[in-house]
């Protein structure tokens, strides 16, 4: 028999939230349509999540956070090969975000009315990609000015390489774009290891 697998977990629900929030946006993203994402009624919804739809996103944002904090963030922290890291991060982030097919779920939520309740973990968020980042890049020699100028400038190109590439519908966009920053930043690493 096959048919959508019925979830039976708190965690295995938050993936299924995550995309329907990603689908449609947290206001858009009614009881209903979070539902049919995750399989389950209304009533064991609220059973996994019983603040309703603020703990189900506060639910996705923490296993963002997980997935950025192992993947990105620690890698860029605890650098002994800055340039690797970045490769690395860059890799990750074209995976996570699939050729910017798949939207910024943090980044969206800042955009909208609906990411109010949710600031200080959209800040944390991206605070902490940027300032590992440069972390990253001083730990290379960079200044530590022109670091943190490099590490805004390229959180902010792979945001905005997402936002282009859906909505030109062409993930080269994407790929082109973030693979600019990384050559940006593996440019200054060398240019500060020969200064």
């Amino acid at each position: 028999m096959t048919g959508k697998r019925v979830l039976t977990t708190r965690e295995n629900a938050v993936p299924a939230l995550a995309e329907a929030f990603r689908e449609h946006g947290f206001e858009g993203a009614s009881l209903a349509v979070l539902s049919k994402a995750t399989g389950l009624g209304k009533g064991s919804l609220y059973n996994f999540f019983p603040g309703g739809k603020e703990e189900m996103m506060e639910a996705v944002l923490a296993d963002v956070d997980r997935w950025f904090a192992a993947t990105i963030f620690a890698p860029l922290e605890q650098a002994e090969d800055p340039a690797a890291a970045i490769t690395g991060m860059i890799e990750a982030v074209t995976a996570y975000f699939r050729s910017g097919r798949r939207v910024c779920l943090v980044g969206a939520l800042g955009l909208n009315a609906g990411g109010e309740a949710f600031a200080t973990t959209i800040n944390g968020y991206f605070s902490r990609w940027i300032e590992a980042l440069a972390h990253c890049l001083e730990v290379a020699t960079v200044p530590a000015t022109s670091a943190a100028h490099l590490a805004e400038e390229a959180v902010s190109g792979i945001q905005g390489a997402i936002v282009l590439a859906r909505a030109l519908g062409e993930a080269d966009a994407f790929n082109r774009i973030v693979e600019r920053q990384r050559a940006t930043l593996l440019a200054a690493i060398r240019g500060y290891a020969t200064s």
